[in-house]
């Protein structure tokens, strides 16, 4: 039986090698942080049982807006806890609030919620 020599040569030149991890992963583009903290509040905003329903009263209404004195007795909380409830859901970009006569009334931003939908799994 003979003897098999294998020799290996070097190269100097740079490889395209694709990078692994420690386990054998390839690895993946990282959400940049400004981005992941505007969907965090994006998200947070939404996490609410009582804004969720606002929506959703938002959402079945003729052209996806509401008074806001139609929303209260829908959600069985107090008016000033609805106004902060909508606040919250205007300062995430979710809703826009217009003033007519002396209430409020709240449409649903459409884009928003798209933006939404585009980064969940």
């Amino acid at each position: 039986m003979g003897i098999t020599t294998l020799t290996t040569t070097l190269s100097r030149t740079p490889q395209d090698v694709p990078s692994v991890s420690a386990c054998g992963s390839a690895p993946v583009p990282v959400l940049e942080r400004a981005e992941a903290d505007r969907r965090a509040a994006l998200l947070k905003a939404l996490a609410d049982p009582v804004r969720l329903q606002l929506l959703s009263i938002i959402g079945a209404s003729p052209r996806q807006e509401a008074c806001v004195c139609d929303m209260t007795d829908g959600v069985q909380v107090s008016q000033p806890t609805v106004s902060h409830h909508l606040r919250t859901l205007v300062e995430a970009g979710i809703l826009t609030r217009e003033r007519r006569g002396t209430w409020a009334w709240f449409r649903l931003r459409a884009d928003a919620l798209d933006d939404v939908r585009r980064f969940l799994p």
